[in-house]
């Protein structure tokens, strides 16, 4: 008995020196986009929220092959490494079914914490290229690229994201030829815009939304099937172009090695940063309205959506080339 008890304390001390040393390990929270764009805005706010109960938390964009590279690199952390994820529908809902599947499985290799944000696309061009052209509606757009197939450019933040799917949808729904250029995010994609590079894009509304307000950009269309309360002048796609409906999500994710104590601990931590009273007016500069779901319900929320994206994509065909 007496040496059980030892081998025990000996045991229980290893453990506490361990979970000693894992906690004094800052989180790194990885960002698989460029720096600049709402997610990592986003994961910047969230981070300063959640310090005060988990410690010091670095952010770390780690863009690449339309937010893989990011997302194995949490996938594949140890747990002393201590990182979370700023994952979204592209990274768990298309790349796993886009090209060649990721080197992680969305499904099995994280553990969802919290959904962040569920904000439409926008259809946007430079104001003065649309005005140029004599475009101002969705379907103007539409009669000018069926005039001079080939004539327009569509860029996106890259192979798999929202905006590639989207514009994807978009070409197949309405019989368009019309070129796809991918960025590697939607930063250096609205970048491309601004200069001319590409004319048209499926822009996250989070990012588009200052420069539609300051007039640089026309919004032509969301890509809800409802209008969106931060634009409300501006109609969905589908009132053009019958049956298109996407909408982009993103939100923290952790390794599944995460034990579910400390999932929760995290969770709770990052969805009071997400209500915190001191960002409310940046999320809402974003278009974001602050979500509530965590967990086992992000989870299902996830599983469901990768569902629906696996048809999607199956139904229109999209290739990554």
């Amino acid at each position: 008995m007496k040496r059980t008890v030892t081998l025990a304390a000996i045991l229980s001390g290893f453990m506490l020196a361990a979970s000693a040393q894992n906690a004094s390990q800052p989180l790194t929270f990885v960002v698989p986009y460029p720096a600049g764009g709402p997610l990592d805005t986003s994961a910047h706010l969230l981070a300063q929220g959640a310090e005060k109960q988990l410690g010091a938390i670095t952010v770390a964009n780690k863009p690449g092959a339309g937010g893989a590279t990011g997302a194995t690199l949490v996938a594949q952390a140890k747990p002393q490494e201590n990182m979370v994820l700023m994952g979204a529908v592209a990274t768990h809902a298309v790349l796993p079914y886009l090209g060649t599947p990721p080197q992680y499985d969305a499904q099995k290799d994280f553990k969802p914490l919290i959904l962040v944000a569920r904000v439409p696309n926008v259809l946007v061009m430079k104001k003065s290229r649309a005005e140029q052209l004599g475009i101002k509606t969705t379907s103007e757009m539409v009669s000018y690229i069926k005039g001079h197939p080939g004539s327009l450019k569509m860029g996106s933040g890259g192979n798999g994201s929202i905006g590639h799917i989207s514009g994807e949808m978009l070409k197949s729904l309405a019989n368009l030829q019309m070129p796809s250029v991918p960025y590697a995010g939607a930063a250096p994609a609205q970048k491309a815009l601004l200069s001319g590079d590409i004319d048209v894009v499926f822009d996250n509304l989070a990012s588009a939304l200052p420069l539609i307000k300051s007039g640089e950009l026309l919004a032509l269309a969301v890509t809800t099937s409802d209008r969106n309360v931060a634009l409300p002048q501006v109609p969905p796609v589908n009132e053009s172009v019958p049956g298109f409906d996407v909408s982009t999500w993103f939100g923290v994710f952790a390794p599944a090695s995460l034990p579910d104590q400390e999932a929760q601990k995290y969770a709770y931590a990052f969805q009071g940063a997400l209500t915190d009273p001191r960002f409310k007016a940046e999320y809402l500069k974003m278009g974001i309205a602050p979500e509530d779901m965590r967990l086992k319900e992000l989870s299902h929320f996830v599983s469901q959506e990768a569902r629906k994206f696996q048809f999607l994509i199956n139904t229109i065909k999209i290739k990554t080339n």
